[in-house]
């Protein structure tokens, strides 16, 4: 028998609601959708959110993993413990299979991805265990991103028409709102389209995996011109800006864009989506005054 508790942790009572954060899925620079929700409502769901989060945890005890400190009550917790416990519950709920048809997938990711932001802030302003952030947030790009490519893979006997990649490209879209996120998210992104370029260099067009990395290729690239577009100009308005890893992801952005021109003769479309992406940093770059100190080398690269 399930305990009354652990029943009401496993399936809480939750109101139906219209949840908008996937509304403009996919869409270049959406209007922001108004919440459509009062506090009380918010409330219901932040709560709900923190159970299953309290859940996940103690289920992990339960397995044995007794090296890490659990959340017993994330009230009380620090701000990084908070942080890397949302990162796993998004994390484990995004690479769970076809996470799109859980029926509070959307509320879930939504509460997950607004806690995250909401630690990120507080933790970058008292400027405290800068390393152990920058680990916990790119151990999240790298399994977003590596489910959203993954989604593309799978089984065709259990696909359906969620389109799972692409609901996990909106919800690293919407991380990527925090500059500190998405600087890691293009750069990171950026090496992935590197790396696949030159290995769809060298494969059988024919080979099953080709249609699979076809896509991937494409869903990266969006997603750099999603940040890129949505972003860009209010990251540069934030007086800490990360000048260096702006340029760092800059170079690697057209270091993709070389390593795709190599593949023009295959298919010139990787080429001209690519072309479109570093046109819009251009223009981004071209009309704020202080991203045009960047580097001379980078700057003529960029516009050449």
């Amino acid at each position: 028998m399930i305990s009354r508790k652990l029943k009401c942790d496993l399936f809480p009572q939750s109101a139906s609601c219209k949840c908008y954060f996937f509304d403009n899925l996919g869409e270049w620079r959406p209007n922001q959708a108004a919440d459509g929700s009062d506090c009380r409502f918010n409330d219901v769901l932040r709560r709900s959110f923190l159970r299953q989060v309290r859940l996940n945890e103690r289920r992990k005890r339960n397995q044995g993993d007794n090296q890490r400190r659990g959340v017993s009550d994330l009230k009380n917790k620090d701000e990084t413990e908070q942080l890397r416990a949302s990162v796993d519950f998004l994390a484990e709920l995004c690479e769970s299979v076809s996470p799109v048809e859980k029926s509070n997938f959307a509320n879930w990711s939504h509460q997950a991805v607004d806690f995250i932001l909401a630690s990120m802030k507080n933790l970058l302003s008292m400027g405290k265990d800068m390393e152990i952030i920058e680990g916990i947030v790119c151990s999240l790009v790298m399994r977003l991103v590596g489910k959203m490519c993954s989604a593309l893979q799978g089984n065709e006997s259990l696909h359906t028409e969620a389109d799972d990649e692409f609901y996990i490209q909106h919800v690293i879209r919407k991380l990527g709102v925090e500059a500190y996120i998405g600087h890691r998210v293009i750069l990171f992104v950026s090496q992935r389209i590197s790396i696949l370029a030159e290995s769809l260099l060298f494969l059988d067009p024919f080979d099953n995996a080709f249609p699979h990395m076809h896509e991937c290729l494409f869903t990266m690239i969006q997603l750099i011109e999603f940040l890129v577009s949505d972003n860009l100009t209010t990251w540069s308005a934030d007086e800490d800006f990360d000048h260096v890893l702006f340029e760092e992801w800059v170079v690697s952005v057209l270091h993709a864009r070389k390593a795709l021109l190599l593949m023009e003769s295959r298919n010139g479309l990787y080429v001209l989506y690519m072309d479109r992406v570093t046109g819009e940093l251009a223009k981004r770059v071209s009309h704020i005054p202080l991203l045009q100190n960047i580097n001379s080398n980078i700057h003529e690269n960029l516009f050449c």
